[in-house]
């Protein structure tokens, strides 16, 4: 996702999962595949080095997901915490937040 208008769309009609370091914004759509967007900020992640560090890491984790992800507009960005935490620990936090997010996404479809 690039355009301001897509990110608006997820934060106002979307619904959101957090935990201590990252915040997913989601809403479903009907393009047939899930898309990624970054709110990493300069006051939260810190200098270049370490938002482009945590932008390759969400990336590289949402390639790996991707295929079990529900058709959906994600927003992910990020807390505080994402500045001391090492590389193991927010891949475990995504693969965790990607799992919460398909179960999120399957609830709401049966209903």
């Amino acid at each position: 996702m690039r355009r301001k208008s897509e990110f608006d769309a997820v934060y106002r009609r979307g619904q959101r999962i957090s935990d201590s370091l990252f915040t997913l914004n989601y809403l479903p759509n009907s393009l047939g595949v899930p898309r990624l967007g970054l709110a990493v900020a300069a006051r939260t992640a810190g200098p270049a080095v370490a938002r482009n560090r945590i932008r390759r890491l969400v990336r590289e984790s949402f390639r790996l997901a991707r295929r079990s992800l529900p058709e959906a507009d994600i927003v992910v960005g990020v807390r505080a915490a994402v500045r001391d935490a090492k590389n193991d620990r927010l891949r475990n936090s995504l693969d965790a937040l990607w799992v919460r997010l398909q179960q999120a996404c399957a609830r709401s479809s049966k209903v």
